[in-house]
């Protein structure tokens, strides 16, 4: 990743340019972290202490959960930290590092909800077979093979943005280091870089959607064929939770990296922004638990415990 930058530091302008705004932003959005965090690390408390949730569905979203930890945990400290001490400072070496933990996370996030649609696949289209084919060795290749290609997905996008030059002005219209408002500051013609990026993200996102899709087509035409509506229902409500979320990851997602980088608004860039890194990872421990009989059950469980040792 060689290039001619010349600056050393970018000023990252936070969740809003007013002032009052931005800091009424910055505790809604701490509190907002906290539940996120608080929610995600209850989520996997409670599968890894209830031996009934041992089983590969629940062995993804427990990773599903830590990965929001990380996800939501690479933008939002720094910008709630900035927004208090009153700097706005990130030194471009932070920047890249945040740009590219940010992709990898994303793109892990994209790769595992591919491999829980498999997962509710073989479920429900070959339940017989399930148990045999979804054993623990699959489930953490599936698991590790998504974070090495989000991991490989990241590079690409780093040393995309990162190889343009940066001459100044170094001032960043978002609240983290993202692809289309770094990519604006470039002191050259950054548009063959937006048009890679944009074929890339476009090839490997709407890849893993429509292989995404495809198990879902192919649940859904299963479930009609369930001729009693109770068994029905039930398959439905399995899938329900994960469909949701895929919605609204791929549906924010999308709206942001899917377009071009000069139709970037930066007002409409901070809203996406905060549904797909901080609502969407703050909901997902939401969605499971009150949608989830067995989620509800093992939480009072594991709750009744914390508070007879206490």
């Amino acid at each position: 990743m060689v290039n001619q930058s010349t600056i050393a530091q970018f000023i990252l302008k936070g969740f809003s340019d007013i002032p009052i705004v931005n800091a009424v932003c910055t505790g809604i959005f701490l509190i907002i972290y906290t539940f996120g965090i608080l929610g995600n690390i209850s989520v996997i408390t409670v599968i890894i202490k209830d031996g009934h949730l041992h089983t590969p569905m629940y062995f993804f979203l427990k990773n599903l959960s830590f990965l929001d930890v990380c996800y939501v945990s690479v933008t939002m400290p720094k910008a709630i930290v900035n927004t208090i001490l009153g700097s706005e400072e990130i030194s471009f070496l932070e920047c890249v590092v945040q740009l590219y933990l940010f992709f990898t996370l994303a793109g892990t996030e994209c790769f595992l909800l591919t491999a829980m649609a498999y997962d509710r696949c073989m479920a429900i289209y070959r339940p017989l077979l399930y148990e045999i084919t979804m054993n623990r060795k699959l489930c953490w290749e599936l698991v590790s093979t998504s974070w090495i290609c989000g991991a490989f997905y990241a590079i690409f996008h780093a040393i995309n943005t990162f190889s343009l030059p940066f001459c100044g002005p170094n001032v960043i219209d978002h609240f983290f280091c993202d692809i289309p408002p770094v990519m604006r500051l470039s002191c050259v013609d950054y548009h063959a870089n937006e048009e890679w990026s944009f074929i890339y993200s476009s090839c490997i996102i709407l890849g893993a959607f429509v292989l995404t899709i495809s198990s879902y087509i192919c649940i859904i035409s299963t479930i009609i064929k369930i001729q009693h509506v109770q068994g029905r229902w039930k398959a439905f409500s399995t899938c329900s939770c994960h469909l949701t979320t895929i919605l609204l990851f791929y549906g924010t997602g999308s709206s942001m990296y899917l377009r071009p980088t000069s139709e970037y608004s930066p007002i409409q860039g901070r809203l996406a922004a905060v549904f797909y890194s901080v609502i969407t990872p703050t909901l997902n421990p939401v969605i499971y638990c009150l949608r989830n009989k067995e989620m509800k059950v093992s939480l009072k469980k594991v709750f009744h415990q914390v508070q007879r040792k206490k």
